[in-house]
This record gives structure tokens, C-alpha cells and sequence, in this order.
């Protein structure tokens, strides 16, 4: 199943990746991998996760202290959020 991103959610995904390259130089790049390995296991299974409210469901990012927020639509899953944490 493919995966789209609601805009808000691309948006707080690519400033998520502009603050940890201000970091370390390269650690975008991990959490970016991170990132995509969770979109990845949400679209191939995406009822593996629990419901964390009505029909979302939430998948952890390995490492960062980040959540894919994401609902099952009919023919992909929508990414709603990619949540810090904390």
C-alpha cells in the first residue's frame, strides 16, 4: 500500500530533519532513514499498529523521540502527523 502525506505533517517531517542537520552533520540523515523505515512498515502493514485515537494509529520512529500519526484510507495510508514526543 502506498503512503501520502497530509501537508502539515510533511511540513513538521522536513523541520524535524532542518533541526538535526543544526545539530550534527549527518544526523538528518539518520533520522530521515528512521523516518522513512517507519512510513515503510506503516504502508506494508498498517494494522500492526494500536488505534491512538478513533482512526488514527501511531507507529514510533526507531532512535528519535518522534510518531507517525496515520490513518488507513481506502486505497493508501495517510500520514497525519510526524509528532515529536515530548
Amino acid at each position: 500500500m502506498r503512503y501520502e502525506f497530509y501537508p502539515e505533517a510533511l511540513d513538521e517531517y522536513e523541520d524535524a530533519a532542518r533541526y538535526y542537520a543544526g545539530c550534527q552533520e549527518g544526523l538528518e540523515l539518520r533520522f530521515i532513514a528512521c523516518a522513512e523505515s517507519a512510513f515503510r512498515h506503516v504502508s506494508v502493514a498498517p494494522t500492526r499498529w494500536r488505534v491512538f485515537e478513533e482512526d488514527v494509529r501511531r507507529c514510533l520512529v526507531h532512535v528519535f523521540p518522534y510518531a507517525v500519526l496515520y490513518s488507513i484510507e481506502s486505497d493508501y495510508v495517510l500520514i497525519i502527523a510526524v509528532m515529536h514526543c515530548s
